[in-house]
């Protein structure tokens, strides 16, 4: 991706923020400039990813197969006694018929919730032991305390307020409805590592290589410079 793009997208995504009327941290609007003089006391920013996090999935194609995350705050998988928290919280945006493709957690347990704007869409599969998909086995899920089952494959759709538990192998692949507008989206998890606990269905990437052709409007959260 272009660093152009993913600062029109930061823009836009801090726009919708905005027009909702959410607060995000400080830390949210720290510049390039401001992270070269932050020194250890901003560690676990850096250390659990903290931030802003645009992703096109190594597909190149954003529009099709992007995600924009913020990571408000997040304990560690890896570094528990140093970063003790069990949890973990998100945004997420979401444009019409933008995917986040199908993969499921091998640790981390969610709620994904539909904050605001249009239509969230999913589609859920089980995993077969090996991680494979399971094509076959109905599903069953648990929306704002109410358990559903469902054909392997079935598309839901979440209204805004609308919820879905999503336990860990359960593949799962979502986008915004055409015709109802970009959705925000919101997640409460066990603590999230983007590193080591996702299984894509295809392989894909997760952060994507940026081709510099202007300065950053923000730093991505795996793009912190060390400690001063």
């Amino acid at each position: 991706m272009k660093r152009s793009e993913i600062n029109a997208i930061l823009r836009d995504a801090m726009a919708l923020v905005k027009k909702y009327g959410l607060a995000l941290p400080p830390f949210a609007d720290w510049t390039p400039a401001q992270w070269q003089e932050k020194g250890h006391e901003c560690d676990e920013i850096r250390d659990n990813m903290l931030g802003w996090d645009i992703t096109d999935h190594g597909s190149g194609d954003f529009a099709k197969m992007g995600l924009t995350l913020f990571t408000i705050r997040n304990g560690s998988q890896k570094d528990r006694e140093k970063y003790p928290k069990p949890y973990a919280e998100k945004l997420l945006i979401s444009r019409e018929n933008q995917t986040c493709p199908l993969h499921f957690h091998w640790y981390k347990m969610e709620d994904i919730i539909n904050r605001a704007g249009g239509v969230m869409m999913m589609q859920l599969y089980n995993s077969l032991p090996d991680g494979q998909l399971d094509r076959e086995g109905d599903v069953t899920y648990v929306s704002d305390g109410v358990r559903y089952t469902v054909p392997a494959g079935s598309i839901v759709e979440f209204k805004t307020g609308e919820s879905i538990t999503i336990p860990q192998g359960l593949y799962h692949s979502f986008w915004a409805k055409e015709g109802c507008g970009t959705t925000l989206i919101g997640e409460v998890s066990m603590c999230n590592d983007d590193e080591t606990d996702n299984r894509f269905y295809e392989n894909l990437g997760r952060f994507p290589e940026i081709e510099e052709d202007e300065e950053p409007l923000r730093y991505l959260c795996n793009e912190y410079p060390a400690a001063k």
